[in-house]
């Protein structure tokens, strides 16, 4: 059987007024860090404009991990492989991605994480960070690894939430010291990160001399000399410091910056000297939150610092629904490592995180771009953050349950 003809079509010659707005071409934008951040929608996209930018010793001591970095695959793994389960016909035309958290309400369900060295990534480094954590109102944790003073932050942003994050060193007296100019400058809330007795194998620092103080090779020369305005900015500005005030970096600056002989009594200690919130970062078991609130923490993170220390770590998403369920009521949970997508922050909400945090992410934003590309960073995931609520039904963060999420059985 002979199939119908279609009706030919009716054709005519394209009037100018139909043309003119498909033929408005883009203005050229004479800024290049806007050119740049233009063309960048996901955090992956900043991670490639950052590489570009940023000679290889600080990129990888970002974008690396330890060992054979198969902590740091399987936790991306672990957000890939989980199916969400939306309910539909729900009213999202609003969407309030604000979370109560420590004692304040932050804008969006995620905070920017204590990270290392960061001016070694941008010279703008903490400042710039904590500035653009005040602008989308959430919180901004400062190293003691960082490379800023507490104070320098606080004038950097100071309607902020700037907390303070503390290795507790072998020179207890110094530690109090350190938290209580803290507290003097206006910190509520502390981090004691415990998942670091001994420094993590990371290969890719140790392929590239990235020691302290960092040992120079002519392959890492090379590699930095067509990133002239890194280096510009490297050597125009002032020397890099830690945070905790011991001078320039070098390996006297780091003795008894980690003791290997802490323990949960050393914990409880902190809490008698620490009159704000504790918060622990680094636990991997049920049984090691249970007892940091046992002595004495008001929240923990579970992490694994981002699989930069102990490879094959357990996944903190993993962990997370057996924590949530037994700490249920008794502390705040926190979870990083490993997050790269608003969806990801979405599904440890809806696990039972009652907060997250993002480390690399917003680094890759730092050394795409400065303070522009941390904005950047938080823009995107904020932006999936809500897309991801509105297609799985949730109008706001309490609405979140683990019925939004089923973590897929090859994945765990």
């Amino acid at each position: 059987m002979a199939l119908p003809r279609s009706p030919r079509l009716t054709r005519r010659l394209p009037r100018p007024a139909e043309l003119a707005p498909l033929l408005k071409f883009k203005s050229h934008d004479m800024n290049a860090t806007r050119r740049r951040l233009s063309r960048v929608h996901t955090i992956d996209d900043l991670r490639r404009l950052a590489r570009r930018r940023t000679p290889a010793g600080p990129f990888d001591y970002v974008d690396g991990a330890a060992e054979q970095e198969v902590s740091l695959e399987r936790v991306r793994r672990a957000f890939r492989e989980l199916e969400f389960q939306p309910r539909i016909l729900r009213d999202v035309s609003t969407i309030d991605t604000s979370v109560e958290v420590l004692g304040i309400r932050a804008k969006l369900p995620f905070g920017l994480a204590p990270t290392g060295f960061t001016r070694m990534m941008h010279t703008a480094g903490e400042t710039a960070v904590a500035r653009a954590a005040a602008e989308y109102g959430v919180p901004y944790t400062l190293s003691s690894f960082g490379t800023t003073s507490y104070d320098a932050v606080q004038e950097a942003a100071p309607n902020g939430d700037n907390w303070f994050q503390l290795y507790l060193l072998g020179d207890r007296e110094r530690s109090i010291e350190l938290v209580t100019e803290a507290a003097a400058a206006g910190c509520t809330t502390l981090f004691l990160t415990v998942d670091v007795p001994v420094p993590g194998r990371r290969l890719r620092d140790l392929r590239n001399g990235m020691t302290v103080p960092p040992q120079l090779t002519p392959r890492t020369l090379l590699n930095a000399s067509y990133r002239p305005a890194w280096w510009f900015n490297f050597l125009t500005t002032e020397p890099l410091s830690f945070a905790y005030g011991s001078g320039d970096l070098d390996k006297s600056a780091l003795t008894g910056m980690l003791d290997s002989s802490v323990t949960f009594d050393d914990l409880a200690w902190m809490r008698e000297h620490w009159p704000g919130k504790l918060v622990v970062k680094g636990i991997q078991t049920v049984d090691d939150a249970v007892k940091a609130v046992d002595h004495g923490a008001d929240a923990i993170v579970l992490s694994i610092h981002g699989g930069r220390q102990l490879d094959r770590a357990p996944v903190p998403l993993h962990v997370l629904p057996a924590v949530a369920a037994t700490l249920r009521g008794r502390s705040s949970i926190l979870l990083d490592s490993g997050i790269t997508n608003g969806a990801d922050i979405v599904a440890a909400l809806a696990l039972g995180a009652d907060f997250t945090l993002v480390g690399r992410a917003y680094l890759y934003g730092l050394m795409a771009a400065g303070e522009a590309g941390v904005r950047k960073c938080i823009e995107i995931l904020a932006s999936e953050v809500e897309s991801t609520m509105a297609l799985i039904g949730a109008k706001s963060v309490d609405e979140l349950c683990p019925e939004h999420v089923k973590l897929l059985p090859n994945a765990q």
